[in-house]
């Protein structure tokens, strides 16, 4: 946007009406041109051209009633003219201007909502996780590619290099624009919802607005699935820990656990938002690896948390997915319901020596056990595998306690 025209209060929140709708609409624009097209590099082209021509118009002449309907039409109009311009292309050109006027319905209600399909391409096994990662950011979360290259801390060039190369192979590849069907839909939702989460552990640990990111196409997903409790469960749980996302950090960004937040930092309408979900998830008989990981999540969020429900359910959860890190947090649960020597005992079985936090959680319950020469060469072990600068600084913290 022209920064100049800010200067006109009147003007400044007519262009953040624009950029609202640029944000809220970007996604169903992008996948109903991808649904009309068939070219996801065509389609961005046309949405780009739309957008910046909604831009210039909208102005001067104010946001249409219908902005989805309009920026459709346009960008259609567009990718049609593109392709004209081509004489080889002429037949596909009066194909789609055919599909077009049949289509392009100023109703809203008429426009498919293919957003769904554009997850599912985006999230198809035949790409790199990076790449899925990138274009989902792209596609549905609306982020430019320097936002995306910042956020994963990787060279614009890089990142747009990536997401061409991603665009090529599902043209190459012939990766269907489509929900998959009812025999593949598990599989790849359990794709879908894991690219999703990871965007939001990303986030979780201080890049906001990647969780915010997260947590937005987890509400798409949500009410594109309304019948589906892991994608609930899914946004549950992102709502239950972002609710908490205030008093993770004190100060200069200094980390602070669980049990030592001030819970007045907490966001209790966000609380409220993560159980409600939790609850449409429990009433679709959900008890997937995710609605598992809400209820957890939402026990935590209890003035006294109950630690045997919590250990309880870490072991469900445990059984279920077969993963040696829930086994490590049914430890830590354990450990505040039978003590540290239990849960040692747990953690000493893992094998998860690379881990940062298996060493983390084992220094703590030596700790905790008096154990002091071996709790500090754990930390030390933890503090070679930390990520973060705030992980970094609360293990350093322990071993000065120590």
């Amino acid at each position: 946007m022209d920064g100049g025209l800010g200067r006109d209060p009147a003007r400044g929140g007519e262009l953040a009406l624009i950029e609202q709708v640029f944000r809220e609409e970007w996604a169903r624009v992008l996948a109903s041109l991808v649904g009309f097209l068939g070219d996801f590099d065509l389609a961005e082209e046309a949405a780009q051209e739309a957008f910046a021509i909604a831009a210039e118009r909208w102005r001067e002449a104010g946001i249409p009633a219908n902005p989805r309907a309009w920026l459709i039409s346009t960008a259609r109009n567009r990718a049609i003219d593109r392709i004209r311009r081509g004489r080889r292309f002429a037949e596909k050109a009066r194909l789609l201007e055919e599909r077009s006027v049949v289509e392009c319905n100023t109703d809203e209600g008429a426009i498919p909502d293919e957003r769904l399909e554009l997850l599912f391409t985006c999230c198809h096994p035949a790409l790199a996780l990076e790449a899925q990662v990138a274009l989902t950011l792209r596609a549905l979360g609306g982020l430019t590619t320097e936002e995306i290259a910042r956020a994963f801390i990787a060279a614009p060039e890089t990142m747009k290099r990536g997401l061409s190369r991603a665009k090529a192979k599902i043209k190459a590849a012939g990766i269907p624009f489509a929900v998959p069907p009812d025999h593949l839909l598990p599989e790849r939702l359990a794709a879908v919802l894991a690219v999703v989460y990871l965007i939001f552990n990303e986030g979780y640990g201080g890049r906001t607005e990647l969780a915010r990111e997260a947590i937005r196409l987890g509400r798409v997903l949500a009410a594109l699935m309304p019948d589906e409790p892991e994608a609930h469960g899914l946004l549950a749980l992102m709502l239950l820990h972002d609710a908490r996302r205030r008093a993770r950090f004190a100060g200069e960004q200094e980390l602070v656990l669980l049990g030592d937040q001030d819970r007045s930092l907490w966001d209790a309408g966000e609380i409220e938002a993560g159980r409600a979900t939790l609850e449409r998830a429990l009433a679709l008989r959900g008890r997937g690896p995710y609605v598992l990981q809400a209820a957890i999540a939402s026990l935590h969020a209890e003035p006294d948390v109950d630690w045997p429900q919590v250990a309880a359910l870490y072991a469900e959860l445990a059984t279920l997915t077969g993963s040696p890190v829930v086994e490590l947090n049914r430890a830590v649960a354990v450990a505040e319901c039978e003590g540290p020597q239990a849960a040692l005992e747990i953690v000493e079985r893992l094998e998860l020596g690379d881990y940062q936090y298996w060493h983390s959680t084992r220094a703590e319950l030596l700790r905790r056990l008096g154990r002091g020469d071996e709790a500090r060469a754990a930390y030390r072990s933890a503090l070679e595998l930390a990520r973060t600068a705030p992980e970094r600084r609360f293990l350093r913290r322990r071993l000065q306690e120590l």
